[in-house]
């Protein structure tokens, strides 16, 4: 998978998949263009150690060359700033990854509309939906104007994962399905520019947030079985990572245009694995074992 010459935009690259992804990126040799509110000068709500700087470090060692660019996708003037530097920098952006999230601190679980907090409801969705819109609204021009270029927007799910079961948030739910459905429409559009969107979902992510939830580390994660013996099936997030730098690399991308992807799926189809060698289809496996109240064995699944 060779990116060289190539430029990448992961919006949303402090931590979790959109760290996983920069690397990923940069390990074929791009240059990655790394943002999120969490600086070594300031920190976002999640008032969390991870950086920006620490995801273009990443990138530099992994061997592309990562830039950090302080920005919140809810401020249109920030986020034109950033495509101009990009603009000016390299006159050209191949790879566009919409992974903008932020809302986990905000959802209720369980609770319906007129329970959940509606100031949290309601940022939840400005934090899934308008920061997509907006960063695609200044950065597709440039994206299109090469052919080949490559949108991907992250979400929590496949289109049809999420068709099928309640999110257990009606806004946590919306902001996950709508974001599949921005990637279809706008690979409507890109068609016409020779350029691909699709919609991209990790499996069971062992982010850094998910790591201290259970406890535990990327070295002993296996420790949170004991709690939770699905977490067998989870991910790192430099598997999502090797999904999206095997669409960059892939001529024939534009075959999966509109489609709504998994991490495990796209590992089957290009044949990369995790860091352990493995390579989890955890979207199978949560109908097929999970939700289907079986004991966890992920034979078969990784």
């Amino acid at each position: 998978m060779s990116l060289a010459g190539k430029v990448a935009l992961v919006a949303g690259a402090t931590r979790g998949a959109g760290r996983g992804i920069a690397v990923e990126l940069g390990a074929a040799g791009a240059t990655v263009y790394v943002t999120g509110r969490t600086t070594g000068e300031r920190r976002s709500e999640y008032d969390r150690p991870e950086t920006i700087e620490e995801t273009a470090e990443l990138v530099n060692r992994a061997g592309g060359e990562g830039i950090a660019v302080p920005a919140d996708h809810l401020v249109p003037a920030e986020v034109r700033a950033l495509t101009d530097r990009i603009r000016a920098g390299h006159g050209r952006l191949d790879v566009l990854v919409n992974d903008i999230w932020g809302g986990e601190l905000l959802v209720e679980w369980g609770k319906p509309v007129w329970e959940h907090d509606l100031d949290n409801g309601l940022r939840m969705l400005h934090l899934a939906i308008d920061t997509h819109l907006i960063t695609a609204h200044f950065a597709l021009p440039l994206l299109i104007q090469r052919p080949g270029g490559l949108l991907v927007e992250v979400t929590d799910g496949t289109a049809d994962y999420n068709a099928a079961n309640y999110r257990l948030s009606p806004y946590y739910d919306l902001s996950k399905v709508a974001v599949n459905r921005m990637a279809w429409a706008h690979a409507k559009d890109l068609a016409k520019h020779q350029a691909t969107a699709v919609s991209l979902t990790p499996g069971w992510l062992r982010s850094e947030m998910m790591l201290d939830l259970f406890g535990v580390t990327e070295e002993n994660w296996r420790d949170a079985t004991t709690a939770q013996p699905h977490f067998a099936i989870s991910e790192t997030p430099r598997f999502v990572g090797r999904a999206v730098a095997a669409l960059a690399s892939d001529p024939d991308m534009h075959r999966w245009n509109g489609q709504s992807l998994s991490s495990g799926g796209l590992a089957k189809e290009y044949g990369f694995t995790d860091l352990d060698g493995s390579r989890p289809d955890a979207m199978r496996y949560i109908v097929e074992v999970e939700h289907a109240g079986k004991p966890a064995d992920t034979t078969g699944y990784r």
